[in-house]
């Protein structure tokens, strides 16, 4: 069990640290705000967002899908329970951090 809480966490922050890193990416495109729109511009958020729900996808599921298979349906739920559970503390806690952050300003 210990070993499962302890990937939970890894793929758990492994995801968040990919979001964060393509939010920055994109905040940091809005240099890019002045310019005139091209038709490329919605056909690399449409390729970010699928290359992103993949990378996400394969860090989420791909470890608890690869139990499941391998017969260890108990361990494939609990691990994707776990996840998604820290997955979920993480959200509330940048939620609150959020709303912290525009009641002091």
């Amino acid at each position: 069990m210990d070993k499962i809480i302890k990937r939970a966490i890894i793929d758990a922050l492994g995801t968040t640290v990919y979001i964060i890193f393509v939010s920055l990416i994109m905040f940091s495109l809005q240099t890019f705000s002045n310019q005139k729109d091209i038709v490329i511009i919605p056909i690399a958020m449409l390729l970010l967002f699928v290359c992103s729900a993949a990378i996400t996808g394969f860090l989420v599921f791909g470890k608890p899908l690869m139990l499941y298979i391998d017969g260890k349906k108990k361990d494939a739920i609990t691990l994707l329970s776990y996840t998604i559970g820290i997955l979920a503390l993480i959200t509330i806690l940048a939620l609150i951090i959020l709303v912290a952050y525009y009641n002091a300003v």
